[in-house]
């Protein structure tokens, strides 16, 4: 649907300014159906992007700031994130014995099934909602790659 449809909305400034809403509402858009799915496993999308980080590091421990540095959404809190993973069983924190004022964190066995659970749902329901071809999202995964810069 078109997003002059969707947000009623005839006339922008300019195409970039309606590629610029049009990015807001469509990121908004899938946000909204991925949370949907992570609510019923009691977590965040944010919380399910550090699980995701920490699986790719799996079982080589991250700091802090590698999470922070790979986290999509860049003004999450992920100290408190952090804080809520572990009170859930979800990643375990060891005091690094090498250098006492780092932190090792790690997904638990717990995360890593957790992750097995919801992660083909929270796929399809991508490849499901995003109707291009694969040609299509492979150009506009350039396009979006050459916007950023």
């Amino acid at each position: 649907m078109r997003i002059e449809d969707e947000i009623k909305q005839e006339k922008f400034k300019s195409e970039y300014h309606k590629l610029a809403v049009n990015l807001k509402f469509t990121t908004s858009w899938l946000y909204s159906s991925h949370i949907k799915v992570l609510r019923k496993c009691g977590l965040s999308v944010q919380q399910f992007n550090v699980l995701r980080i920490l699986r790719g590091q799996h079982p080589k421990p991250s700091s802090l700031l590698l999470i922070k540095e790979r986290m999509l959404d860049k003004e999450s809190n992920a100290s408190r994130l952090i804080d809520k993973l572990e009170l859930a069983g979800h990643i375990s924190r060891i005091q690094c014995p090498k250098n006492r004022r780092q932190v090792d964190i790690t997904i638990t066995q717990q995360g890593l099934e957790l992750l097995e659970k919801i992660s083909p749902e929270i796929e399809q329901l991508s490849m499901s909602e995003i109707s291009l071809t694969e040609s299509e999202a492979r150009k506009m995964n350039l396009l979006l790659d050459k916007l950023r810069g």
